[in-house]
């Protein structure tokens, strides 16, 4: 099952990912994105491409 990975060092907690996320699986926590619901994530990559940190990548189990 693929899941997006998030360097919450490097996440400026701006939303794009959460906005752009077909699925509604990221969410904002403390001023970074968090995977909210994880098992909504179809790996679909939408939230890595639109990351302008370049702090997300989608790992596949």
């Amino acid at each position: 099952m693929p899941r997006p990975i998030i360097d919450v060092e490097e996440c400026s907690g701006c939303g794009i990912c959460i906005d752009v996320c077909p699925n509604g699986v990221l969410d904002l926590a403390n001023d970074v994105a968090v995977v909210a619901n994880e098992d909504e994530c179809d790996g679909c990559g939408t939230c890595a491409e639109e990351c302008p940190m370049g702090c997300i990548e989608i790992e596949e189990d």
